[in-house]
């Protein structure tokens, strides 16, 4: 049984104002697993009035120390790897290959791009007698969700600390456990008191008192686009910076010719990969209604194939909560009764898996785009695949969604996908899933506003001085 009862502030670790703890359930076996402190909003206020306190003097630290500080992290990080890997395999399910693969070493990844972008970041720079100044934005509140625990720490972190900017973090309830181990790593590379922040607690205790808090300056989160609209709503009182990353509904088209078998299988194993538990997971495939049948061909064997548990290190593990099974098997029935083909799975638990929140691989075919499969977020490893006569219709149907966050184009023709791309609204299009750390990461229409990863997300924690007349005209 993991405990984490205290919060870090000011660079120690504390008890909460007003002792409350909260169980955390393994997903894999559906038994509590550990305890976690629950904060409120006078937790959240101690530990603001931290950050803000060491805002005066971390924002004046110089480019080589944050370089050399982040250096730190960075060993500190690579000596608790197993530990993150095992924190990440208790909270959420993931498989030991995705914990310990994926999942933190994307953490790994960001802090070094954040180095990378650090060095040679232009924080100042002249336009005639003006001098503009990027400078760090303040004390931020930073949110975070369970499916990619680590990664979405990382990724706010990092450029955070990489700009001057202090912090108060609030991890996923849901998957806390990472987040404690990377404070720890925190900790031990002796990042200054009150510049790094934890905080424990749910979206109504510490998500609204973070968001709404006077002496916070800026608000990065990502979850859900119900949970972005509070975040905005409590927000809005102060004035706030706020940047979000929620949901998606990502379009995949395939298009026809000699890589259709490939296209369809890469797409089908990108959507499994995480249990499908991904913001921009390629979630509706778009394929040629000549090929339709092809396409269900491809996609019955790759998801048939897909093992699920514990026992095979290529194995998908469970979704993250009871919560989430419910809404998924709710959401899959949903598809049968508005006359989606179940082409694989459907509801209930895999064959043999009593319990655990594991959800079945699915492939539905012949999905409408009107069809409630195809318009909300599912989060689990559930593919639809939606029909095309011509490009134009697949860009159409593609478009039509409320969300923005990324897109998909799967071709052997690399001229005929990047106009393809070109044409999708949305954040990210990659190209044969293709994959860059130092991309923007951020969504168009309601999955958001904002970008993180690389340069982009420097940005994010900057306010722009203009320095008039700082030079003879």
């Amino acid at each position: 049984m993991r405990e984490y009862l205290k919060f870090y502030i000011d660079g120690q670790w504390v008890e909460p104002v007003r002792p409350n703890t909260l169980d955390v359930d393994n997903p894999t076996t559906e038994q509590v697993s550990g305890r976690i402190a629950i904060g409120t909003a006078v937790d959240v206020d101690v530990a603001v009035q931290a950050a803000r306190r060491a805002f005066g003097t971390w924002s004046q630290s110089t480019r080589e120390e944050r370089l050399d500080l982040l250096q730190t992290i960075m060993g500190e990080y690579q000596k608790r790897a197993d530990d993150l890997a095992d924190a990440v395999n208790e909270e959420m399910g993931a498989p030991a290959s995705l914990a310990a693969g994926p999942q933190v070493n994307l953490g790994l990844g960001h802090l070094a791009t954040a180095m990378d972008v650090l060095k040679n970041f232009q924080f100042e720079e002249q336009h005639g007698s003006t001098l503009v100044v990027k400078e760090p934005i303040g004390v931020c509140g930073l949110i975070t969700p369970w499916n990619w625990p680590i990664n979405q720490i990382a990724c706010k972190v990092f450029p955070a600390l990489a700009t001057g900017c202090t912090m108060v973090l609030k991890p996923s309830e849901v998957a806390p456990y990472s987040a404690q181990i990377f404070t720890e790593i925190i900790d031990a590379a002796g990042v200054p008191a009150g510049v790094y922040n934890l905080v424990y607690g749910d979206g109504p205790g510490v998500g609204a008192a973070l968001s709404s808090h006077p002496d916070i300056d800026m608000v990065s989160f990502t979850g859900s686009t119900r949970a972005g609209v509070d975040v905005a709503r409590n927000a809005a009182a102060t004035v706030k910076r706020v940047t979000q990353e929620l949901g998606g509904k990502s379009p995949n088209i395939v298009l026809d010719d000699d890589d259709f078998a490939k296209s369809v299988t890469a797409g089908v194993s990108v959507m499994m990969m995480n249990s499908g538990q991904s913001c921009n997971a390629p979630s509706r495939m778009l394929v040629p209604n000549s090929r339709m049948d092809d396409a269900i061909a491809v996609a019955r064997d790759v998801a048939g194939a897909v093992k699920v548990g514990t026992g095979d290190k290529d194995a998908i593990g469970p979704v993250a909560s009871k919560a989430q099974f419910e809404k998924i098997q709710g959401l899959l029935a949903k598809g049968v009764e508005e006359g989606a083909t179940v082409v694989v799975g459907g509801t209930g638990r895999p064959d043999g898996l009593d319990s655990g929140y594991y959800v079945k691989p699915t492939v539905f075919a012949h999905v409408t785009n009107d069809m409630t499969i195809a318009r909300e977020e599912i989060f689990g490893p559930v593919l639809c695949i939606l029909g095309y006569d011509d490009l134009d219709e697949a860009v159409e149907i593609a478009n039509d969604t409320e969300y923005g966050l990324a897109g998909y184009v799967s071709a052997a023709d690399l001229d005929q996908a990047r106009q393809v791309a070109r044409r999708i609204r949305a954040g990210s299009v990659a190209i044969n899933h293709g994959f860059d750390m130092s991309a923007p990461f951020g969504g168009y229409k309601r999955s958001g506003n904002g970008r993180e990863w690389g340069q982009f997300g420097f940005d994010e924690f900057l306010e722009t001085k203009a320095a008039l007349g700082y030079a003879p005209a």
